[in-house]
């Protein structure tokens, strides 16, 4: 799970919120159950003041306290109820009778002066129709209690908070409740069709390609190569996969960037050439949520469409230092494109190109267009 330093502050906020939420409940509560039975704020009121006799007295600024809280018995008192009880119960059992305190005790020690402040409590908040639980503390993650820490180590909300936190960051929420591995379908890639490159059938050739897609998902933290190269002419299923796999790993609490080729290189030039003139003329910077830090440092880079941008020797640049410094670090990217290997050599340096066929795997997504097939079937579902 990679964080940079400010989305571990996005997720630390998030605490600081739910606190704030939950001290407020419990005002509203403690308002509540105070206005209709006031001997509560009494109550709360001597358990703390006791709580500050005994440390001041623990301090030796006065003597300690011996009774309980709340409790009217005093020091020098006749002897406790409890303890008459045990000496008489004592006498019974000796005497092979069953121990028993008589009514009138059995009566005291249920009375409200020998119930602990708590007790007192819940009894009160239960004859007046509260859950008796209604003051306790008030936690969305009693785990944690709304630190996002069990002692040390990182609680499984914290968890939660950073996978929600990754894919609001992504923009793929939407996207990806409708393309993922459980929604993907080989229904779309025929037998009859055959690939006079491999001689196998798109069906064959997709289950392959599936399961290298799942594999890479499901070993992503053990794998030496995270790279993958999709290609393959519009309509196969590059993008569809892309999401399967991005779905897989943000759901593991690993951050995924996805940008298409043209929006990424436009953002770059964006924050290279036109954040300076923006800062001078006082106007907010647009691409002030781009950072281009993470497409260093996230788990995984998803790059949509490569070839669709327009090639420049800026795009080049930019792209072979993002490639070189992803591949140092052993940071994962997966490409997608409509263009060959041979294609993509064309318009890419060798220095490019080297890199990425010395690293990725490459699949190649062989099929008729699924979103023709679809229009087709839709087209004739309404017929």
């Amino acid at each position: 799970m990679s964080l940079t330093r400010s989305q571990y502050d996005a997720v630390m906020r998030l605490y600081d919120r739910r606190q704030i939420e939950d001290h407020r409940i419990m005002e509203e509560r403690r308002r509540k159950a105070y206005a209709a039975i006031p001997e509560l704020a009494s109550i709360d009121a001597g358990v703390a003041d006791a709580a500050v006799r005994r440390l001041r007295g623990l301090f030796g600024l006065e003597p300690k306290e011996t009774v309980d809280a709340g409790s009217p018995v005093q020091s020098g008192s006749a002897p406790s109820i409890r303890s008459r009880a045990q000496g008489e119960s004592g006498a019974l059992i000796q005497a092979g009778a069953s121990p028993r305190l008589d009514p009138e005790d059995a009566e005291a020690a249920a009375s409200p002066a020998a119930m602990s402040p708590e007790a007192r409590k819940r009894s009160l908040l239960s004859q007046h129709g509260f859950p008796e639980d209604y003051l306790d503390p008030v936690w969305q993650c009693p785990d944690c209690r709304d630190t996002g820490f069990v002692g040390q180590k990182q609680c499984h909300c914290f968890r939660q908070a950073v996978v929600n936190l990754f894919y609001t960051q992504s923009g793929l929420a939407d996207i990806l409740q409708k393309e993922n591995f459980e929604t993907f379908s080989l229904d779309w890639y025929p037998e009859d069709l055959i690939s006079p490159a491999t001689g196998m059938s798109s069906r064959k050739s997709m289950e392959h390609v599936l399961s290298v897609c799942r594999d890479f998902a499901t070993r992503y933290d053990s794998q030496q190569h995270p790279y993958l190269l999709l290609y393959g002419e519009s309509g196969r299923g590059k993008t569809f996969l892309s999401h399967c796999i991005a779905r897989e790993l943000m759901n593991s609490a690993h951050s995924v960037m996805y940008y298409s080729a043209k929006e990424l290189f436009d953002r770059l030039a964006d924050l290279r050439f036109r954040s300076g003139d923006a800062d001078r003329q006082g106007a907010a910077d647009p691409v002030s949520s781009f950072d281009p830090e993470y497409l260093l440092t996230s788990d995984l880079l998803i790059i949509d469409d490569l070839g669709t941008e327009l090639p420049n020797d800026f795009t080049k640049s930019e792209f072979f230092g993002m490639l070189n410094g992803r591949l140092s670090a052993g940071k994962g990217i997966i490409i997608s494109t409509n263009l060959s290997p041979q294609e993509l050599s064309d318009i890419y340096s060798p220095r490019i190109m080297s890199r990425i066929l010395e690293n990725f795997q490459l699949l190649n997504l062989f099929g008729r267009d699924i979103r023709i097939q679809k229009r087709m079937a839709d087209s004739l579902g309404h017929t």
